[in-house]
């Protein structure tokens, strides 16, 4: 029997939590914007620059920063001038951090991981 895509994408996530199923569909849904979801969690305090915080995450300065906007654009950080330099921030919404707090310790369970990693994986051939 074959399985429609559509019906395995529903039949992955339909045990998942609503509020993080969305999460997923609109901030993490990059390999790059799960590191950085992760990193801000971790380093809760941290307002930079994305040239530093692509250091931090060994990962290209022009790459991180496309991530970085798109998480402002959704509610997940912050950005400020500050001359003329932005710099990125988690987000203080209360409600947003708890989101954060909630995807994090989810990722410590390897089934939701692969869920995300399936995720991920599928929007970026759909952008092929």
């Amino acid at each position: 029997m074959i399985t429609n895509e559509n019906d395995l994408d529903t039949k992955l996530m339909e045990d998942m939590e609503p509020q993080l199923f969305n999460f997923l569909k609109t901030g993490v849904n990059s390999f790059i914007k799960w590191d950085l979801v992760r990193f801000f969690h971790e380093n809760s305090t941290t307002a930079d620059t994305a040239d530093d915080i692509a250091r931090y995450a060994g990962r290209a300065q022009a790459d991180i920063e496309k991530e970085l906007i798109e998480l402002v654009e959704v509610g997940i950080l912050d950005q400020e001038l500050v001359g003329e330099m932005s710099v990125f921030s988690l987000a203080t919404d209360q409600a947003t951090r708890e989101l954060i707090e909630q995807f994090v310790l989810a990722c410590n369970d390897r089934r939701f991981r692969i869920k995300v990693i399936y995720h991920i994986i599928q929007k970026m051939e759909a952008l092929v």
